[in-house]
């Protein structure tokens, strides 16, 4: 039997491609591979867990020897490194977690597939890897563009990227990547804009937007990308980047009006804040590669696939609640471990 390991899939998009996968393919096994840091929730496999075709491993891919043996151990078919600190602000404050997690990990990871003759590597990247378009062009990012990121994610993401382009130029290893654009949908950490925005509206708080919100993001629904790069591991080509975008460019502001409007409160709660040190203006994909090689286009358009993210949330409030909890208490330990300065007469 197909054996797949998913690394980050108790993630956000990870977590969705585990129930995608054990759904679409009723012959495969699948390995979940998780850190479990804050991102990382197990109660987003409840669902599956108990499926004799799952099983869970708790674990790091920057712990080189742990991945050693897990890779001997578990003799993978296919490889799909969901697994990375993505949060831009996170790692504009560490980004050399950024660099352990993102580069040392994928590193790691692609070794153990060389040398176990892993038959296919699925590399999960970033439309940030290629930088800014700005507000004043009609440009779109292709498979083409020049890597050029503005932040410590985007460059540890990039040098991802570049490690498996080496391998399969130096190796003929069989890897692919895929960048795409914003994901929306369940099981979201509540960090990210769309979930952060929602729960801080449903407690009538203020919603802190940056800049002036005129920053423009592609938003994708999360099952459409878990489609793209299914589509990619089966039929793309060995050594090729594909796009994967939504076709839906909103800007921070009209997001947060959306949800404004959805759940029923008032624009006075939107507050402008100081904008994000190396915040990019306009991220937007062409994804025609991916259509016209593999016949992958969008199911879900952006009016149904934000109705149905809308609606998960309101009726799993528990589940963010518990992730916020779980933050906080995160928060009150690192404060608590930091040492007071000391003052001297």
């Amino acid at each position: 039997m197909t054996k797949i390991l998913i690394t980050g899939g108790a993630g956000f998009i990870g977590s969705n491609f585990a129930h995608y996968y054990l759904e679409q393919y009723l012959d495969r096994e699948i390995v979940v591979l998780d850190k479990l840091t804050y991102a990382g929730n197990k109660d987003n496999l409840s669902a599956i867990e108990d499926n004799p075709r799952f099983k869970f491993v708790e674990g790091d891919i920057a712990d080189k020897k742990f991945i050693t043996n897990l890779f001997e151990k578990e003799k993978f078919d296919i490889v799909v490194n969901f697994a990375a600190e993505t949060h831009v602000d996170r790692s504009i404050e560490t980004p050399g977690i950024f660099v352990m997690t993102n580069i040392v990990g994928t590193h790691n990871l692609l070794e153990a597939s060389k040398l176990n003759n892993v038959k296919r590597y699925h590399q999960v990247s970033t439309d940030e890897v290629y930088g800014d378009l700005g507000i004043n062009t009609n440009d779109y990012f292709t498979e083409n563009t020049p890597l050029a990121p503005n932040c410590p994610y985007a460059a540890s993401k990039a040098a991802a990227d570049l490690l498996v382009r080496a391998y399969f130029e130096t190796y003929e290893f069989p890897a692919t990547i895929t960048r795409c654009s914003n994901n929306y949908g369940p099981y979201q950490f509540p960090e990210k804009l769309i979930p952060y925005f929602f729960q801080l509206i449903s407690e009538e708080k203020n919603v802190p937007v940056y800049g002036d919100g005129k920053n423009v993001r592609d938003w994708l629904y999360v099952i459409d990308h878990c489609r793209a790069i299914d589509m990619v591991i089966e039929k793309g080509r060995i050594g090729e980047v594909y796009n994967v975008g939504g076709n839906n460019e909103k800007t921070n502001l009209e997001i947060t009006k959306i949800l404004l409007d959805f759940l029923g409160k008032s624009e006075d709660l939107i507050v402008f804040v100081n904008d994000r040190l190396a915040h990019d203006r306009r991220y937007a994909i062409d994804s025609s590669k991916l259509q016209k090689e593999l016949g992958w286009k969008p199911s879900v358009n952006f009016k149904e696939g934000i109705a149905k993210t809308f609606d998960w949330y309101q009726k799993n409030k528990e589940w963010s609640q518990k992730l916020i909890e779980k933050q906080d208490e995160r928060k009150h330990k690192e404060i608590s471990k930091t040492p007071l300065s000391s003052s001297r007469p």
